[in-house]
């Protein structure tokens, strides 16, 4: 190769080093620059055995910093976020605190801001299933011969649903099964819905729980008795038991209004009613006459031609007491 070769237009080809010289380290540069960046992941948690979080979030952003080129690596099949509440107790505005890691060398993950969850105590109670059903028109249901199953529950017959869940939940616990369509005659009605409620209501078992909600039972198997015509009868309405009134006080009379009612429903049932008593009252803080309305309460099965009753304690002074 002759010199003149080489340096023929030297002026382009110094200037096509310095080019290339110059890309070469802007490429080493973007691969060896400090940087970071951020990914949502799945939360896991540590919970012992006799707590549950509610609605814990089941997600967090953790940012993960280093040399670009290892940062590029770091998703979220190397990136970890947990929380431990092995150590929490139950409440209702417990702050937890989440740890991130990443298994790509030379990256570094930055924890999150801690949570605040309620956490409850986890227990278990079975509950017996009840069953709601409508008569068709002109047949009256027997519950004397009403029978709930659930093979393969923790208690098949009768039916019970075994939840596992937070105490907080199984306050007035129960488990409905609502029979669709109206029931005449005998049958099996097979895979009835079962719903549970508590005091608030139907509860929401989508809520996200951890660990998760468990109950061994969602549909049983009804069988329902119905027999055809209603019978009626007319029984009395009686006062229940009362507190007071304050010394020099006394109760002169009840006037219960209606003082009867006339009941309906399969005769089996209406064999069991002889008389239908009122609710308790406090008369501890009266002095005069006192009216109470209440709800006729009718026993299961039975239904009546009114709905309230409205009592009156008739109180005068004592004349034996000065």
């Amino acid at each position: 190769m002759s010199w003149g070769l080489i340096t023929n237009e030297w002026r382009l080809k110094l200037l096509a080093f310095v080019l290339a010289v110059l890309m070469l380290g802007a490429v080493a540069f973007s691969q060896t620059r400090p940087t970071s960046k951020s990914l949502t992941i799945g939360l896991s948690y540590t919970v012992p055995t006799n707590l549950i979080l509610i609605r814990p979030p089941s997600r967090t952003t953790v940012t993960v910093t280093g040399l670009s080129d290892a940062v590029s690596r770091a998703d979220a099949s190397n990136i970890f976020a947990t929380v431990d509440a092995t150590h929490a107790t139950a409440g209702n505005s417990v702050r937890l605190n989440i740890t991130a890691r990443t298994t790509v060398p030379n990256v570094t993950a930055l924890n999150p801001p801690s949570i605040v969850v309620t956490i409850d105590t986890l227990t278990q109670q079975d509950v017996k299933v009840q069953v709601v059903a409508r008569a068709a028109p002109g047949w009256n249901i027997d519950p004397s011969k009403t029978h709930v199953t659930c093979p393969g529950a923790a208690n098949p017959d009768p039916c019970s649903v075994r939840f596992v869940g937070p105490l907080s939940w199984e306050t007035g616990l129960k488990a409905i099964a609502i029979v669709q369509g109206l029931v005449s005659g005998q049958g099996n009605y097979v895979n009835q819905t079962v719903q549970l409620q508590n005091q608030s209501g139907p509860i929401d078992l989508t809520v996200f729980t951890e660990p998760s909600v468990t109950y061994d039972v969602t549909s049983a198997t009804v069988h329902m008795e119905a027999v055809q015509g209603t019978t009626s009868a007319s029984v009395p309405l009686l006062s229940g038991h009362y507190t007071g009134p304050p010394t020099g006080y006394r109760v002169t009379a009840i006037d219960v209004n209606p003082k009867q009612v006339i009941i309906t429903g399969d005769q089996a049932a209406l064999a069991r009613v002889r008389n239908i008593t009122l609710p308790d009252v406090d008369l501890s803080g009266s002095t005069s006459d006192a009216t109470f309305t209440f709800a006729i309460p009718y026993p299961n099965g039975i239904s009546g031609n009114v709905a309230n009753v409205t009592i009156v304690y008739r109180i005068s002074r004592d004349p034996n007491v000065p």
